[in-house]
């Protein structure tokens, strides 16, 4: 080999050492971060190492990750899904009615979730058939379905009676909420379609360049309609593990779950121009806003200001995201 050839060589083998190590980075910092709130919130506040705080992190864990898996793969296509919170109570009020009707528990679950994906995908078509933003379909769809929930109910919860099946959704196995097995599942699931498939290597070629993907023979309105109709169903899935939780369906639940997902998915290092993120980062992402919500109710912090950091955290990760973004270009010019 000639030493052009040597050169030529290593230059590629340090680049490619250079693009492993910034497309990892993000991921490195969050775990990092989750470290250092261990740390801050162990020493100052009371009872956050306890068994039973780290349970309850677990399921809140799960409450925005199952959510979260979807809307990483809707934002990495540079759509956005704000329709997540009214999504799962609305479900969970109607998975509520359809056990008092008397409908059998497996057939309820699986009516729920048909009808959560039929939901989801009503923003999807009007994004892919009628070009109506993702934010304005969700957020219709937001304002609808909080509406409906309230007013079938009076916003009071829908008894379920004794059952069972919820019961055992609720149940611990080995020490683990059933619903922190369920997200991780899930994401074991996500993680392959996105990185293994061809549905998920086109999620992210329409997030970099919808119209290049329609050109390269990609069914650009098809996979937006099926993101949103995925996002939709595995909101039904939090409905239901949110009725094992609480042993009723509630139209007043999940308020400002939305925010929660969209937080901890930017957080995880997914843009919002969409493109680029991972489903490792939309967990540290998951984790880190979960850790901090857990942190800030056990030192007594006033809910209201507990919005305020949620926003500050939104807005920084975006920060984050766009500088990210700006040093890789300049490292590809370069």
């Amino acid at each position: 080999m000639s030493l052009d050839q040597t050169a030529k060589s290593a230059s590629t083998q340090r680049s490619r050492s250079r693009f492993t190590f910034s497309r990892h980075m993000n991921e490195l910092s969050l775990f990092v971060a989750i470290a250092v709130l261990y740390v801050v919130f162990t020493s100052t506040a009371n009872g956050f190492l306890s068994f039973n705080n780290q349970i309850n992190i677990l399921r809140d864990a799960a409450t925005i990750g199952i959510a979260a898996w979807a809307a990483t793969l809707i934002i990495i296509a540079g759509e956005i899904d704000v329709s997540v919170g009214p999504m799962v109570a609305f479900i969970s009020v109607v998975l509520a009615f359809f056990l008092q009707w008397g409908i059998p528990t497996p057939l309820a679950f699986a009516l729920a979730i048909i009808v959560g994906a039929l939901l989801g995908s009503i923003p999807g078509a009007l994004r892919a058939y009628f070009d109506v933003p993702s934010f304005v379909g969700t957020l219709g769809l937001w304002s609808a379905l909080r509406g409906t929930a309230l007013f079938v109910t009076d916003a009071l919860p829908v008894s379920i009676g004794r059952n069972d099946t919820l019961d055992a959704l609720d149940r611990s196995f080995l020490n683990i909420p059933p619903a922190a097995i369920v997200m991780l599942v899930f994401f074991v699931v996500f993680t392959f379609v996105s990185r293994k498939t061809a549905f998920g290597r086109s999620v992210f070629a329409i997030g970099g360049n919808a119209h290049a993907a329609l050109l390269s023979g990609i069914n650009v309105s098809k996979i937006r309609v099926a993101l949103f109709a995925i996002a939709g169903a595995m909101a039904a899935i939090s409905g239901i593990l949110l009725v094992s939780r609480l042993g009723s369906g509630n139209a007043t639940a999940a308020t400002g779950l939305e925010f929660d997902v969209i937080a901890a998915v930017v957080v995880g290092g997914t843009s919002l121009s969409g493109g680029r993120g991972s489903m490792l980062g939309t967990l540290l992402g998951v984790l880190v806003i979960t850790l901090i919500g857990n942190g800030l109710v056990l030192l007594g912090i006033n809910p209201f200001f507990q919005q305020v950091v949620r926003g500050l955290i939104i807005v920084i990760a975006v920060l984050a995201n766009i500088q990210a973004i700006k040093r890789s270009m300049s490292r590809n010019k370069g």
